[in-house]
């Protein structure tokens, strides 16, 4: 089985052309995504056909669970279907289908090559059912300001969530210190399994350095911390808008790099960022099971 490693940012995954093939996807993420006994990566992408878009991503994590959106995996598949001439050669625009719905990107730079891709993350969501996360059983909080700022105590540790859907689930707590002294690889499992968040949730810690710059580290759902997520930094960059920290325009510095991120404070939320085809490989087909 013939398989591509690719990276934005520092976020890398293991991408395979799926076509029809039916496999225990699940199994193979956790097998390929080992960073001991596989491949290693933030994720097992595949790319498939669709019927509403020019291709169809799934994104399954590294624990066998599957993310209903992944905006550097997006990059990726975008390099990679663009690269590889899987798409006629005179186009720079691709849509991808996803569980989240249909994302438009486009390569950006270089007129040789795909240095740089700027994919649409579609409207940012703040209703309860839309993260989704229960707060008051049997209710529904409709102000989204009552989700901006929600506050918990975890381990001892006050937190004020911010809670923003990008088409997957992302808490959000602003922290005025480096992120590099914050006890992410404690309170990021903590956070992320909070009986509040019934499909779990991706926890990002951010710091403002200007209106055009912000710090960040991400705890993701399924893979734990990665250096770079990109539906996490349009997360991070919408929050921040709300609170009227920062401008339309906003560069998010995580461990792996940076990502731009645009949003006018209504509308699609844009992110774009470099992607990098590592290598390329061969998995025995014979440690896959098949459905």
């Amino acid at each position: 089985m013939k398989f591509t490693k690719l990276q934005g940012s520092g976020n890398d995954f293991v991408l395979l052309e799926a076509g029809e093939s039916l496999r225990d996807w699940s199994q193979l993420a956790i097998a390929m995504c080992d960073r001991h006994f596989g491949i290693g990566a933030d994720g097992l992408l595949l790319v498939l056909p669709s019927k509403m878009a020019d291709f169809k991503m799934r994104m399954i994590d590294p624990d066998g669970s599957e993310a209903e959106t992944c905006g550097n995996g997006l990059r990726c598949l975008v390099k990679y279907v663009l690269e590889k001439g899987l798409i006629k050669k005179t186009t720079r625009k691709v849509t991808v289908e996803t569980i989240a719905g249909v994302r438009k990107a486009e390569a950006e730079g270089k007129e040789r090559g795909v240095a740089n891709i700027k994919v649409s993350m579609g409207e940012p969501k703040f209703g309860t059912g839309d993260i989704p996360v229960v707060i008051e059983p049997g209710g529904e909080l409709v102000d989204i300001k009552q989700l901006l700022g929600y506050p918990l105590t975890i381990a001892n540790t006050n937190l004020l969530l911010n809670l923003v859907s990008m088409g997957n689930p992302h808490a959000v707590y602003f922290w005025q210190h480096p992120v590099s002294e914050f006890p992410l690889s404690r309170l990021g499992p903590k956070v992320e399994n909070l009986p509040i968040f019934p499909n779990r949730v991706n926890f990002e810690v951010a710091r403002v350095m200007s209106r055009r710059e912000i710090e960040a580290r991400v705890w993701e759902r399924g893979a734990g911390e990665t250096l770079a997520c990109g539906s996490g930094a349009c997360a991070i960059a919408v929050a921040a808008h709300l609170y009227g920290y920062i401008d339309n325009k906003v560069d998010i510095k995580l461990p792996g790099g940076v990502l731009g991120v645009e949003w006018d404070g209504a509308g699609e939320v844009f992110l774009s960022g470099p992607a990098e085809i590592v290598f390329n490989g061969e998995w025995p087909d014979e440690n896959v099971e098949t459905c």
